[in-house]
C-alpha cells in the first residue's frame, strides 16, 4: 500500500510542472531513450538510413516521464535516436536556452508554456516551422501565428476541492467570487505565485477575472477571509488539503488531480475524492519549439510531426497528466469519468504577461506584506 501511495505523490507532482528548483539544486540529468519494437505509427516522414539524434531541452517534469517506449515509434520509423535534456522549471529551461541561442546545445525546446512564451520568441531562439499535425489541434492553442512554437498539450490550474466536505448542507463554492464569501473563510490554500507555477497561474487568472483594476481588491478580500499561501504545489496538496491530513478542503491544483487520484488509489474507488471548479479555470498550454541554429532542423521538425500524432497524443494524459492537443486524441476513461474540461477557461494574452510578470508579482507580494 506505501508503493502505491508513493507513487501517486510522485506521479501528482509530475504535473505540477512549473516548480522553481531549490536554490543551488543541480538540473542537468540527461535521459536518452532507446529504440524498441513498434508496429503502430501514423507519421508521414522521410526515414533515414544513418543513425541521427534529435536532443530535447525539457523542463524537469516532461523529462521525469520520459521512458525507452515514448520515443521507440519515432526512431522505429526515422533512425532518429531522441536524447531529452532536464533543464529545471520552465523558467530556468527558457534562460538555458536563450543564454546558448549563439551555439544552442539541443535542437528543439519543449515546455515553454504561455507564461514565458515571449521571453523566448522574442529572444529569437526559434525558427519557425508549420506542422501539417496542426490542421487537428483548434485554433484556441495556437498562440503564435508565425509558427515559431507548436502546440503540444495543455493543463487546467483548477480549484479542487474536498467531496465529503461539501455533500451536506454546505455547497462548494462555483467560483472564484464565492471563495472570499464568509462561509469559507480559512478554507483555501494557494501556492505563491513567485515559487510555484500553478500558484502564478492562479494568480493570472483573477486578473483574468478581475482585470488591472479589481484583481488586487479581490485578494485583498481572500487575505481577510483567511487564505493559506505555500511555496509549493507539493506543500499544498499533499500536506495541506484535507483529503490528506490538513484542514484545508480548497487547494489550487489541476483539473486532472481527481484521474490521478483514482488512478493510484490504495485501493480501488469508483469516483475521485476530489472534484473541480470549472469556473475560474485557468489554461497552460505547453509548446514545442526548432530551436535557431539546430545541428539538425529536419529531424527537430519531424519529432514535432510525431508528437501531434494520434497515437503519440494519447500517451501524454496517462504519462504527465495533461490534455492533448489534438482533437483526435481520446482520453482515458478515468479523466472522462472523474473530471471536467472547462468550457470557458481564463487566458491573458501572452506578450501582456511577459510585460507585466514580474509587477504583478511584486504587487502581490505587497499586498501580503502590507
Amino acid at each position: 500500500m506505501k508503493t502505491r501511495t508513493t507513487l501517486l505523490v510522485l506521479t501528482l507532482a509530475l504535473f505540477a510542472c512549473g516548480e522553481a528548483a531549490e536554490p543551488g539544486e543541480s538540473s542537468t540529468t540527461t535521459i536518452t531513450t532507446t529504440t524498441l519494437p513498434s508496429t503502430t505509427s501514423s507519421m508521414d516522414v522521410t526515414t533515414t538510413t544513418e543513425a541521427e539524434q534529435v536532443t530535447v531541452l525539457a523542463h524537469d517534469s516532461f523529462a521525469a516521464g520520459v521512458s525507452d517506449d515514448t520515443f521507440a515509434a519515432f526512431t522505429e520509423e526515422t533512425g532518429i535516436e531522441v536524447e531529452v535534456i532536464a533543464a529545471g522549471d520552465a523558467g530556468a529551461m527558457v534562460n538555458q536556452a536563450i543564454l546558448s541561442k549563439d551555439n544552442p546545445f539541443a535542437d528543439l525546446l519543449f515546455g515553454v508554456d504561455d507564461t514565458f512564451l515571449y521571453r523566448a520568441v522574442d529572444a529569437g531562439i526559434f525558427t519557425p516551422y508549420e506542422s501539417d499535425g496542426l490542421d487537428l489541434v483548434p485554433d484556441g492553442l495556437e498562440l503564435d501565428p508565425e509558427h515559431r512554437v507548436t502546440p503540444i498539450d495543455y493543463g487546467d490550474v483548477c480549484i479542487n476541492y474536498d467531496r465529503s466536505v461539501f455533500s451536506g448542507d454546505l455547497v462548494r463554492p462555483l467560483n472564484l467570487e464565492q471563495l472570499a464569501n464568509p462561509e469559507y473563510r480559512d478554507m483555501l490554500v494557494v501556492e505563491h505565485p513567485a515559487t510555484s507555477s500553478p500558484g502564478l497561474a492562479f494568480l493570472l487568472s483573477t486578473i483574468g477575472a478581475f482585470g488591472e483594476d479589481g484583481w488586487q481588491d479581490y485578494w485583498r478580500g481572500l487575505i481577510d477571509n483567511g487564505v493559506k499561501v505555500v511555496a509549493d504545489w507539493e506543500t499544498a496538496y499533499n500536506s495541506e488539503a484535507t483529503w490528506r491530513g490538513g484542514d484545508r478542503p480548497l487547494v489550487v491544483s489541476y483539473a486532472s488531480s481527481p484521474p490521478a487520484e483514482v488512478i493510484f488509489a490504495e485501493e480501488p474507488i469508483d469516483e475521485a475524492p476530489t472534484g473541480v471548479i470549472d469556473e475560474g479555470c485557468y489554461r497552460q498550454i505547453e509548446f514545442a519549439g526548432v530551436l535557431d541554429g539546430s545541428d539538425n532542423t529536419t529531424g527537430a521538425q519531424a519529432l514535432i510531426d510525431f508528437m501531434l500524432t494520434t497515437e503519440f497524443q494519447e500517451t501524454i494524459p496517462l504519462t504527465w497528466f495533461v490534455y492533448p492537443a489534438n482533437e483526435e486524441a481520446e482520453l482515458p476513461p478515468e479523466f472522462v469519468e472523474n473530471t471536467l474540461v472547462p468550457a470557458a477557461p481564463l487566458r491573458v494574452d501572452p506578450e501582456t504577461i511577459d510585460a507585466n510578470r514580474e509587477r504583478w508579482i511584486d504587487e502581490w507580494v505587497e499586498i501580503f506584506e502590507g
